[in-house]
């Protein structure tokens, strides 16, 4: 409906001789009072410079224009508010017409780039548990890659594992020092990080140990056998727990390639950035200076030769270009590594590549209900697995109320419900700000979350299993009674416009905050108009059309954001 009115106002724009006005510089919104319409359009402030008039009077000469443009019964009405916004009522015809062929086109037939979209997301480090900082990146890259493919792009899923680097030398240094295989073997990942915090602790009184944790780091970068086989164990050993973590989560990757798979391209990034000049010595070490980009030096290459994480990034970046032709490559990585991606698209853009191809795609942090950083008493990060057993067993408190469920009905749906209102409580929110963990209202029945727009979902399905009605095959509306029906058409209407608005703006919240408002409004309209109880039975099939396609666009909805829908609640 948004296209429709942009093209209207566009071809008025064209009749006052304005053709250089393009669409994106104005806005079409949906005001949140009804008295305002059920569009409205700001374009009379973005005419006032150019026609030097007030915009109450670009509005009113614009008014007559987009009547005279727009097809026939399109527009019940036309109101100028104060101090020139234009609002639109939308005949029953036009919504009628409109939505109609939204039921029945489906998707907009769009012409879509082969190349492939890259989404980077997760991440996790090799020998350490996922912590809760893990979650938001996880979901957001998920539900991001979910919604490009959906649009019809080509995607792939990358999980750039944190498998390389000093920290190895470290664990390495730790195992042989106080490790024992039976108690990895029992235990893979707590005993690592146990190893690994002890050698911090101890390398704090003995300073040499800095030293032994640099040299294994380096046999285990020039092929010591007993290091690799070492290294490659612990890798195993975390896969098989994040495999866990990442099926609970129902999150997939196409591709499981991390750090570790650049250290041999290592040798060659450095002479291709030599080659290129771009790099100077400065004590013994590599850097790129970065003055040009107003950001400090990079630095690529340690005094002893030792790589960094940044030069494993130029090397997999190279990588990815060469091999899969990207249209882009999508980090979505916490904001305290700005710098980092500043510098390797710096570095980027120095060895040629198109800067405009790779993006960071931020977020903030996960914080407790005191709104600090959420963290145990002893100062560490809460884990990933501690964050979703609470969740799935305060949904299942809730889910538990139903007494005509099975224990193991309740199970699965309490880890439905439990998982999908952890997502959603982060996806509605702007990725920019930190997102707080209050779980009452995470798992409200009755407020803006997860629970209440599948709660609603079921309701839709038990309504349309009660409703028995042949006419639903036709999938036709024939009649928009009153002002709940309008509204909720309006609102499916809108559902392509939040899914491209998202994939723009890399922004779930578009979507999340859009199936809320629909879960509302049908709510809304069933509470006061009458559906399985009319008598009219044309009127009643296409109120049961309504709350059909409703109740697939609120289960689409929650699917792109990688929320279940549960069969009973």
């Amino acid at each position: 409906m948004k296209d429709k009115i942009l093209k209207i106002l566009n071809k008025a724009i064209k009749s006052l001789n304005l053709e250089k006005i393009l669409i994106q510089d104005f806005e079409i919104n949906t005001p949140p009072q009804k008295e305002f319409g059920h569009y409205s359009t700001n374009i009379a402030f973005k005419l006032t410079k150019i026609l030097k008039k007030e915009p109450k009077l670009i509005a009113l000469e614009l008014k007559e224009k987009i009547l005279n443009c727009a097809p026939k019964d399109f527009f019940q009405k036309i109101e100028i508010a104060e101090p020139g916004f234009l609002n639109f009522w939308i005949s029953q015809k036009a919504i009628l017409k409109e939505i109609n062929k939204f039921f029945t086109s489906g998707q907009p037939k769009i012409k879509k780039p082969q190349k492939p979209i890259i989404f980077e997301y997760s991440d996790p480090n090799i020998a350490k548990k996922m912590h809760v900082g893990h979650l938001r990146g996880t979901i957001i890259g998920d539900a991001l890659a979910n919604i490009y493919e959906f649009l019809g792009y080509k995607v792939i899923r990358w999980n750039y594992l944190g498998d390389w680097g000093t920290q190895f030398g470290h664990l390495i240094s730790a195992y042989k020092l106080w490790g024992k295989k039976s108690e990895i073997e029992k235990d893979p990942i707590n005993t690592m990080l146990k190893l690994y915090v002890r050698f911090h602790k101890e390398m704090k009184l003995k300073p040499e140990l800095k030293k032994l944790g640099q040299k294994e780091f380096k046999k285990l970068e020039f092929g010591d056998k007993e290091n690799r086989a070492l290294w490659s164990w612990f890798k195993k050993e975390s896969l098989i727990e994040f495999k866990k973590i990442y099926k609970l989560l129902d999150v997939k990757f196409d591709i499981w390639i991390g750090e570790s798979f650049y250290e041999k391209d290592v040798p060659l990034v450095i002479k291709k950035l030599i080659k290129k000049g771009i790099v100077r010595k400065s004590e013994g070490a590599l850097i790129v200076p970065l003055d040009q980009f107003n950001l400090p030096p990079a630095l690529i290459l340690k005094s002893d030769e030792a790589s960094l994480y940044l030069t494993r990034d130029i090397a997999n970046l190279i990588y990815r270009v060469k091999k899969f032709k990207p249209l882009k490559i999508i980090y979505i990585v916490g904001n305290e590594q700005s710098l980092h991606f500043n510098q390797l698209f710096a570095i980027a853009q120095l060895l040629g590549f198109n800067p405009q191809k790779f993006l960071h795609i931020k977020y903030g942090l996960v914080l407790g209900e005191n709104k600090k950083k959420l963290k145990t008493r002893e100062g560490e990060f809460v884990t990933l697995e501690e964050v979703l057993e609470k969740a799935i067993k305060l949904a299942y408190k809730i889910v538990s109320k139903n007494k005509n469920l099975s224990s193991k009905e309740k199970e699965k749906i309490a880890q439905i419900v439990g998982i999908g209102a952890l997502k959603y409580n982060d996806l509605k929110e702007h990725r920019h700000n930190d997102i707080v963990f209050n779980w009452s209202k995470m798992l409200d029945l009755k407020g803006q979350s997860a629970p209440y727009i599948q709660y609603t979902y079921i309701r839709l399905k038990s309504i349309l299993k009660k409703s028995k009605n042949k006419d639903l095959n036709q999938n036709k509306l024939m009649f928009l009674e009153n002002e709940f029906e309008k509204d909720l058409a309006l609102k499916i209407l809108e559902f392509w416009d939040v899914l491209n608005l998202s994939a723009q703006n890399y922004l779930t919240s578009y979507l999340a905050n859009y199936l809320y408002e629909l879960a509302f409004l049908v709510n809304r309209f069933y509470e006061n108009v009458p559906v399985l109880k009319e008598k009219n039975e044309k009127i009643k099939a296409s109120r049961i059309i309504l709350i059909k396609n409703t109740a697939e666009i609120l289960k689409q909805g929650l699917n792109l954001l990688g929320i279940k829908t549960p069969p009973k609640m």
